[in-house]
């Protein structure tokens, strides 16, 4: 199985923004009913979130990374047959 390590972008009720957004963080449709993004949240498709939303994107990335790092870790830490 692969694993895979995102970054999700959130509304600020928590919910996951797939909305188009201008570089403010606003939709680009004002009538999509998007809120706007307020966080950036780090999913596992093993562990699910890890850690705490960041409030940009770039001090999201390297918890991404971190955790992708452990995963390979462990990985190469398990004896094959």
């Amino acid at each position: 199985m692969r694993i895979k390590v995102s970054i999700n972008p959130l509304h600020p009720d928590g919910t996951v923004c797939t909305h188009a957004i201008k570089p403010s963080g606003k939709p680009r449709d004002p009538d999509s009913g998007c809120t706007g993004r307020r966080n950036y949240q780090v999913v596992c498709s093993e562990h699910g979130d890890v850690g705490e939303p960041h409030g940009l994107r770039v001090l999201a990335e390297p918890a991404q990374s971190a955790h992708r790092d452990e995963h390979k870790k462990a990985l190469a830490a398990t004896p094959t047959a």
